[in-house]
């Protein structure tokens, strides 16, 4: 189906998304004849866009479904569409040969990638070094809250 060009779209969804199964899916969009953007493939991974609605199931909102439908339409050069540009961790539009490369998967979240992650500028020895204190400052609280719950408890009989 690959090398015929027939796949289109591949949409990644979330887990907990359907009542009868918590494993994540995918939704396929095939085209016998495409009309924009042959020999290309479009990825859109929405695996962190969900928002939980109870404890075990989730949805995609309104909006996530609208930005969905927006990018499938400007990647197809749709009119009133907004231009289409690949965003990290959310879609690409592949090649058939790069997927060729990668034997023929089609997972998205292997072409999207990661989403780009600030940079605070702040040096990995000076971040470790915050870290460490704050973990040493936590570490030393729940010692104390130790003492004070043994003590509690020892109060009332109950020893150990």
């Amino acid at each position: 189906m690959v090398e015929a060009d027939v796949v289109e779209v591949m949409i990644a969804l979330p887990g907990q998304l359907f009542f009868n199964t918590q494993i994540p899916a995918c939704l396929w969009f095939l085209a016998k004849g495409k009309r924009a953007r042959a020999g290309e493939v479009l990825f859109i991974d929405t695996r962190k866009l969900a928002v939980m609605i109870s404890r075990v199931q989730c949805e995609l909102t309104g909006e996530v479904i609208d930005r969905i439908a927006g990018t499938v339409a400007a990647w197809r050069g749709e009119a009133g569409a907004d231009e289409y540009a690949d965003v990290a961790g959310y879609c690409r539009s592949v090649r058939l040969a790069e997927i060729a490369e990668h034997g023929h998967v089609l997972t998205p979240g292997r072409y999207v990638g990661a989403e780009a992650v600030e940079d605070d500028d702040e040096g990995f020895e000076a971040k470790m070094q915050a870290l460490t204190e704050k973990l040493g400052e936590q570490m030393a609280k729940g010692a104390e809250l130790d003492a004070v719950i043994r003590a509690r408890l020892g109060g009332l009989g109950y020893e150990f």
